[in-house]
């Protein structure tokens, strides 16, 4: 079966920056694949790539066998990809519950009971989205503005969700609760391509990871087998801490409750 998303060969780059250098990787259905790297290294260029925002000055991104390379950012995103972008960027003079709506802008009009139905599985997922459905997004704190803006691109009914850099800023245990999602979402098929900054908790969620540096990819394969890898953990794992280890078991066993039938937000 082929990729859900298979780029080949990517360049990029902003003005006389050349940014990517022939990055090439696939992400497979119902998986998440994590992106390392250095700040500066090229991961949220090769994101924005993906959905139209930078375009591709060499190779091929295909999404379901599909070539998207030269497609509107509009029409890439009708296709099925939606990007939950650093720093979340919601709209701050309105309500959560407004911004919400706007992930299912395309829907609007023709689809209002799915709308509906889709927006009441958001406040499942996020419990505390509902309690605070009618403040303006501004007022929430970091962490619920992060549940916003995933629940927001969920809206979309994406087939492949970009998550760029989603604990950024966050406090540790809003970070636990927001990585516990994402394992949520894959399970329930969802296929999920992540940024993150916090490499271990990445890793230890991930089915598979990439390694960027300067634009390129250095090392890639199972996460599990880059968990164990001395220069992953030299460079991005801070080496062997014993407290990051025990937050990845902490979101493995929030997982288990998902999949037991209980939301650990709530």
């Amino acid at each position: 079966m082929p990729a859900l998303l298979d780029i080949r060969n990517l360049a990029t780059g902003y003005g006389r920056n050349q940014v990517l250098h022939g990055v090439s990787l696939q992400v497979d259905e119902a998986e998440i694949v994590a992106l390392l790297g250095a700040n500066g290294a090229g991961k949220t260029t090769l994101l924005d790539t993906v959905v139209g925002l930078v375009r591709a000055r060499a190779g091929e991104i295909l999404f379901a066998g599909e070539a998207i390379t030269t497609l509107a950012t509009a029409a890439i995103v009708r296709r099925g990809i939606v990007l939950v972008p650093e720093r979340r960027q919601l709209f701050g003079m309105m309500s959560v519950e407004e911004n919400l709506l706007l992930g299912a802008y395309g829907r609007a009009g023709r689809d209002a009971a799915s709308v509906r139905a889709d927006l009441e599985a958001q406040y499942e997922l996020f419990p505390r989205l509902r309690e605070r459905r009618r403040q303006l997004a501004r007022s929430l704190s970091g962490g619920e503005q992060q549940m916003a803006a995933i629940a927001r691109a969920l809206m979309a009914r994406p087939r492949l969700l970009l998550l760029d850099e989603p604990s950024l800023g966050l406090a540790p245990l809003m970070v636990e609760q927001i990585l516990t999602c994402i394992l949520e979402l894959r399970r329930r098929g969802g296929t999920i391509l992540l940024i993150e900054q916090n490499a271990r908790a990445a890793l230890g969620i991930a089915d598979r990871a990439h390694v960027i540096e300067t634009g390129r990819i250095a090392l890639a394969g199972k996460a599990s087998e880059l968990l164990e890898n001395p220069a992953v953990q030299d460079a991005y794992l801070g080496g062997q801490g014993s407290s990051a280890r025990a937050m990845e078991e902490r979101i493995r066993a929030r997982a288990q409750l998902y999949e037991s039938g209980i939301n650990p937000a709530r």
